[in-house]
């Protein structure tokens, strides 16, 4: 599987940045992967040599989305996004926010969905301090985990 520990990744990010691969960076909670999550990570990757995402937590989930949620734990979570071909690497975090693992890894590309304006993406002052770019990328209309769930509650 592609989860990594925070540990592991800084050694492969090390590595990487030695070997000149420029390093794509998003994350999300990636409840219930929708054509929408998919076309967003083939147009992430084509920004770099290499996709890490960070994973919020079961518990971060449930503190932003609400009690109901994740449907899916982490580690399925985790499993599903290491099948998709475009994901190098994926990474948990607990906090509601990936600012830490943003800074542990310094990604030279940081992305976003379209929903997301630069200037708000967590994270953006850590990685356009280090030289990188940050992408809000193209919004996939009516793509949304939360409207899956609730055509499944009608």
């Amino acid at each position: 599987m592609k989860l990594k520990t925070w540990a592991e990744i800084a050694i492969i990010v090390k590595d990487l940045k030695e070997a000149g691969k420029k390093i794509v960076f998003t994350n999300g909670c990636f409840d219930i992967i929708h054509a929408g999550h998919v076309e967003y990570l083939q147009e992430a990757v084509e920004l770099g040599d290499v996709l890490i995402i960070g994973l919020n937590s079961d518990k971060s989930v449930k503190r932003l989305k609400g009690k109901n949620r994740p449907i899916n734990s982490q580690i399925n979570r985790a499993k599903v996004l290491s099948g998709l071909a475009t994901v190098n690497y994926i990474v948990i975090f607990e906090e509601d926010t990936p600012y830490m693992l943003i800074d542990h890894v310094k990604p030279d590309v940081l992305v976003k969905g379209g929903d997301w304006k630069p200037d708000e993406i967590v994270g953006a002052d850590i990685v356009l301090a280090n030289g990188g770019s940050v992408r809000s990328l193209s919004y996939k209309e009516g793509h949304s985990t939360s409207s899956i769930i609730n055509k499944m509650k009608e």
